[in-house]
């Protein structure tokens, strides 16, 4: 609040970004993600194996970010954030297995921006099975129900806006790029995209500005840091 009472909005710049486990470009990676200049990055498929913390950490170092939470205990979410961000608490879950399936799980964080502007964030990646991934949306939604802030869910939904997962996070939550389409929609496959399958959700108290696939980066760059092109939103909280 102001001295007089008035509310004053504050701008946050999320990325959501399947990275494919650095197996791809790092350099243009690393260029995306700066060209992009968030104050919080969500990831999917981030390093969870061999010297993952390292690996997070160089990139976070590299483009001028810090890890907050996620990576192996998440199952490849993570979150990261510039020093805008006051990170308040952190959680790494995981949901129930289902055999002959990969495991998969939430990074999750709440933040706050200035003195009172709190948000929780939850970086996911669902599944590729339908009945999995509809089981792990509900949990997704029950999870955000919970937040005593607003939120915003980002992640890979490895699903099409018309599939039912997407939609009931669309209808519980609002699509940002429904919302406030800004830039491209396609996100998948990088290289000539034609799905959309990555999304943000916001919750009440969270406005989308502006949300779709970045055109600032080179689109050299976009095709060759990863498989999954990014999705930049611009929120008000």
């Amino acid at each position: 609040m102001s001295g007089r009472g008035r509310t004053v909005s504050v701008k946050v710049r999320l990325l959501s970004y399947n990275v494919r486990s650095l197996r791809d470009d790092p350099h243009a990676l690393v260029r995306v993600i700066r060209a992009c200049a968030p104050d919080v990055v969500c990831l999917q498929e981030a390093p969870r194996f061999f010297r993952w913390r390292k690996h997070a950490a160089d990139l976070a170092r590299r483009t001028g970010l810090v890890t907050v939470t996620g990576g192996a205990p998440s199952c490849g979410t993570m979150i990261l954030s510039g020093l805008r961000a006051a990170v308040e608490r952190t959680e790494e879950t995981t949901f129930p297995l289902v055999r002959g399936e990969h495991r998969r799980g939430l990074a999750v964080a709440g933040l706050r921006f200035g003195r009172e502007a709190r948000l929780s964030v939850v970086s996911c990646h669902l599944s590729l099975r339908d009945a999995e991934r509809r089981a792990q949306g509900e949990e997704l939604l029950e999870r955000v129900a919970a937040f005593d802030t607003p939120a915003v869910v980002a992640g890979d939904i490895n699903e099409r806006p018309t599939g039912a997962t997407f939609r009931r996070l669309a209808g519980a939550l609002t699509d940002a790029r429904e919302r406030a389409p800004v830039g491209g929609e396609f996100t998948f496959p990088a290289a000539a995209p034609r799905r959309r399958i990555d999304g943000v959700f916001c919750s009440d108290g969270v406005t989308a500005l502006s949300c779709g696939v970045p055109t600032a980066p080179d689109s050299d760059d976009l095709a060759a840091a990863s498989d999954h092109l990014p999705v930049l939103a611009v929120l008000s909280l």
